[in-house]
């Protein structure tokens, strides 16, 4: 199973452009340095936040950088990220006082038209590209005014691998200037219970460290928070400069009472399994090695210094052999041979012999690598018991004999046909890095790029250690027949030690009462097989603190797995194969908002009173990406004014603020779900909102105890022939007879002529007509097997003006201005709740003090609201009686 070093989340880096940026040299750094303390170049970076929440190896990351421009002129500022080139961006939004530009991800062929034409008018582009071994760098930037203020806040997600024993989360850390604000949160949530966790930094002292961090776990959670003050930052006692530039490393792993650990939420499950203390499985290794004159001098010492380290290594049990190829392909043995203490010696004597010589031939070095493996099993010369393993490297292409890599990739994927993995190590950056990986993961195995540094003796045996203790071969994870949907990969070659095999799917019925899963796999003296069973009662009570990080967790962790897989098949697949793989891969990508190698986003943003744009593509280990991009827009949002004057919300609570007196009027109607209210309707403008009740899932004839909510909201306008359907499942749009449907999974903005529909990801919609008309919608979710509360919406008109007198409904009669009087405030049968006479609309009614909830800022919380109660269907208060406004369906 492949597995490597997966970092989870990246400081932020802010910075001026060239025009207005750092100087390097540390003297003229200090020079243009303000008077005011963490201010360079006129820009102050006051906070910087980088959070990540982790649930069950799925990390959700958002990095959040706050800065203000106090010089006395617009200014260039760059939001500079380093994040995991294993993590997909799920959003970006940047905000100018107040001005929000959010994103949207589109169809592929529309970004590549648009960026192109931005391209051929002159305007800027930004990108996400490669920056280091671990990390792509994603950069925008953009022209702040004087005095103005700005937020860059990046969400990206990725699932942790497990390497050699730990999930890492690797920061790279460098603001460049002393922040007043800055911190690093971690929020680990493992449903196995947390083992180990640790935290390391290589910029500081372990004095510093230690009074700046902030670690802890007990049970299923664990906390990590590093929050260095303006001293700590220091790199002197009176310097203005900061010393965080480095590393910052969080390392954990599980409990693991059991071998494997099967979640389910929401129909969704992901099977975790890692067994511990079975007995390796020996191993037959043939190393290919590449020694063409390219090798000569460092790259092949390293390669030396390594092979000898990890022949230290070797059990006795195993067996190996050398093939080393140029121009011509030679041998140490003319077989395998078992690494006794003798074989060995002899082996470090071959290995330190090596020269470098001549040309590259990749195809007859391997095949000759392969053929050794087999005709060794086919000859009992290694035992039965064992598994096989080719590993070659090379820091170049074939360049001799056959030399053609869809040829070579035929050649050996004919040859090993399935029976062993192939590991291929790129030294360097002069070759066909995608050549190399697509050959190994048809093959079963993986390749990994060795970087020309001083360390790389290092990191080839770091990758040896990865693959030296195979605990079973021929693994498979098995499943009820006829009980799972979309399954990730489920069988594996092998399973080493300090890996994990992650499967994740969707249930068939997601209400069954038990689920079975079974791994089956080859130890090194007999079969084994693991059976975790599921009592999903149990696995309820189990997980209902997964709330705790974030809610859908494992349904993304699907989503991402099956992304990632699905690209790897993709760059072995053909014709109508690949055209199938590329759109399940990219349907997927724009369902989660995942910007992945189909995708790319493009920030439109504000510049000079113009539109810019910035294409951010990721890239892959290759030299070329031919993938044609996907994209997603940036487009201005003006946040509505605040606070809404009239919404309604919960059992439904309708709320009609008075600001000219400081106060609040709210009623409750209450009918039986299924019934549908007029809320607005304005014959001048063409606006009307319909809405219909749910009702909770308490028995339906215990009327006097069940509430009611909003399930379902019309949004229409006759004149634009627009309307907008809003269930707590999805958002359907009709533009005329055209249809498009959302889930409250995306963050997407749609915006014609006169209308933005802005949908913020499991929170909130925001329907602006122009300027003067805008509603918002928000998500109530609860958790789904609750055995009583229901999702629901509630709903919130946050701008009205524009709406015409004759607007009505249960909300538009308040539109227009009206007197009300509050008198004889007198104690209630409830004395926590006074009483007093109101005088409305020629009615003397009597109402109750009491206090509702505002979601419109704070969807889980809430804010109080004061308010005077009608009683009675909000009878007196309203024109007429509640009936009039029951109208036959949405729209």
């Amino acid at each position: 199973m492949a597995s490597a070093w997966w970092p989870c989340l990246i400081l932020a880096l802010l910075s001026g452009s060239v025009a207005f940026g750092f100087p390097r040299n540390p003297s003229r750094l200090l020079e243009k340095r303000s008077l005011q303390e963490g201010v360079v170049d006129g820009i102050e970076v006051y906070s910087t936040k980088i959070s990540c929440k982790v649930t069950s190896r799925f990390a959700h990351n958002v990095v959040t950088t706050r800065a203000v421009n106090r010089a006395d002129a617009a200014k260039e500022i760059s939001f500079d990220v380093d994040l995991p080139k294993t993590a997909f961006i799920t959003n970006f939004t940047l905000t100018i006082d107040g001005v929000t530009y959010p994103g949207n991800v589109k169809e592929k062929e529309v970004a590549k038209k648009q960026y192109e034409k931005a391209v051929s008018q002159g305007q800027t582009a930004g990108l996400v590209k490669a920056s280091g071994r671990k990390l792509e760098k994603f950069t925008v930037s953009v022209n702040v005014a004087a005095g103005s203020k700005v937020t860059f806040e990046l969400t990206y997600e990725e699932l942790l691998k497990r390497h050699k024993g730990k999930y890492e989360m690797y920061l790279k850390i460098q603001p460049k200037q002393l922040v007043k604000n800055f911190e690093i949160e971690a929020d680990i949530f493992e449903p196995q219970g947390i083992s180990t966790l640790e935290a390391v930094a290589s910029f500081i002292t372990n004095d510093v460290l230690g009074s700046a961090l902030t670690k802890s776990f007990s049970g299923k959670k664990g906390h990590v928070s590093f929050k260095p003050s303006l001293d700590q930052q220091r790199s002197c006692p009176n310097c203005t400069d900061s010393l965080l530039r480095g590393d910052f490393v969080i390392t954990y792993d599980v409990n693991r009472a059991s071998p494997a650990n099967v979640q389910i939420v929401n129909g969704y499950f992901v099977h975790f399994f890692a067994p511990q203390g079975l007995p390796v499985v020996p191993k037959n290794v043939v190393f290919v090695i590449d020694i063409s004159g390219s090798m000569r001098g460092r790259k092949l010492d390293q390669t030396k210094d390594a092979l000898l380290k990890i022949l230290e290594d070797m059990k006795e049990e195993d067996y190996l052999n050398f093939i080393l190829f140029s121009g011509d392909v030679s041998t140490w043995k003319d077989n395998l041979v078992q690494a006794t203490p003798e074989n060995i010696q002899e082996a470090r004597a071959f290995v330190n012999s090596i020269r470098d010589q001549g040309m590259t031939n990749i195809n007859d070095g391997l095949l000759r690598g392969i053929n050794m493996l087999k005709k060794a099993r086919e000859e009992n010369i290694v035992p039965e018991r064992s598994t096989s393993i080719v590993i070659m490297l090379t820091d170049g292409d074939a360049n001799v004999g056959e030399s053609r890599p869809h040829k070579i990739q035929e050649n050996v994927r004919n040859a090993i046909g399935g029976r062993f993995p192939l590991y291929n190590l790129g030294f360097g950056h002069n070759l066909n890095y995608d050549f190399l990986d697509s050959m190994a993961l048809e093959n079963n195995g993986f390749a990994r790029r060795i970087y020309e540094d001083s360390d790389a003796n290092l990191q080839l045996q770091g990758f040896y250690e990865e693959v030296a203790n195979p605990l079973l071969t021929r693994v498979e994870v098995k499943y009820p027949e006829n009980a799972i949907l979309d399954l990730t990969q489920n069988t594996y070659q092998n399973f080493y030690d300090g890996s994990e095999i992650v499967v994740a799917g969707r249930l068939v019925d997601e209400y069954m009462n038990n689920f079975k899963a079974n791994v089956a796999g080859h130890g090194a003296t007999n079969d084994l097989t693991f059976t975790e069973e599921v009592d999903m009662q149990e696995m309820e009570k189990a997980l209902q603190e997964q709330d705790y990080i974030f809610g859908n967790y494992i349904e993304r962790l699907w989503a991402y797995l099956t992304i990632e897989q699905l690209l790897e098949k993709r760059k072995n697949a053909h014709g109508d194969e690949k055209e199938n793989l590329t759109a399940q891969a990219l349907d997927l990508s724009l369902k989660y908002h995942f910007v992945t190698p189909l995708t790319s986003m493009v920030v439109t943003k504000p510049e000079d009173n113009e539109n810019k744009m910035a294409l951010a593509n990721k890239p892959g280990e290759g030299l070329e990406d031919t993938v044609i991009p996907s994209t997603v827009y940036l487009n201005s949002y003006q946040q509505p004014p605040p606070p809404p004057s009239y919404y309604v919300d919960g059992d439904p609570h309708f709320i009609i603020h008075a600001p000219e007196k400081d106060d609040a009027i709210c009623f409750n109607i209450d009918e039986d779900p299924g019934t549908v209210l007029r809320l607005i309707q304005d014959p001048i403008t063409g606006f009307t909102v319909n809405g219909q009740i749910i009702g909770d899932k308490r028995d339906s004839s215990n009327s006097e105890t069940r509430k009611t909510y909003f399930g379902k909201l019309g949004i229409a306008n006759a004149q634009m022939d627009f309307r907008i359907e809003v269930t707590p499942e999805k958002i359907t749009l009709w533009n005329g007879a055209a249809q498009s449907t959302f889930s409250w999974l995306d963050t997407v903005t749609i915006t014609q002529d006169g209308l933005s529909v802005m949908i913020n990801r499991k929170k909130n919609m925001v329907v602006s007509f122009g300027d003067g008309v805008t509603f918002v919608v928000v998500l109530h979710q609860v958790w789904k097997k609750h055995p009583v509360h229901t999702d629901f919406l509630g709903f919130y008109v946050v701008d009205s003006h524009r709406m015409s007198v004759q607007t009505h409904g249960l909300l538009g009669q308040f539109f227009h201005p009206f007197n009300f009087k509050v008198s004889d405030v007198h104690p209630g049968s409830d004395p926590t709740k006074p009483q007093a006479t109101m005088v409305v609309k020629n009615h003397r009614l009597t109402v109750t003090r009491g206090s509702q909830k505002d979601y419109s800022k704070d969807v889980r919380d809430g804010t109080k609201v004061s308010c005077w109660f009608v009683h009675n269907n909000g009878q007196g208060l309203i024109d007429g009686v509640h009936s009039d406004y029951i109208v036959p369906d949405l729209f």
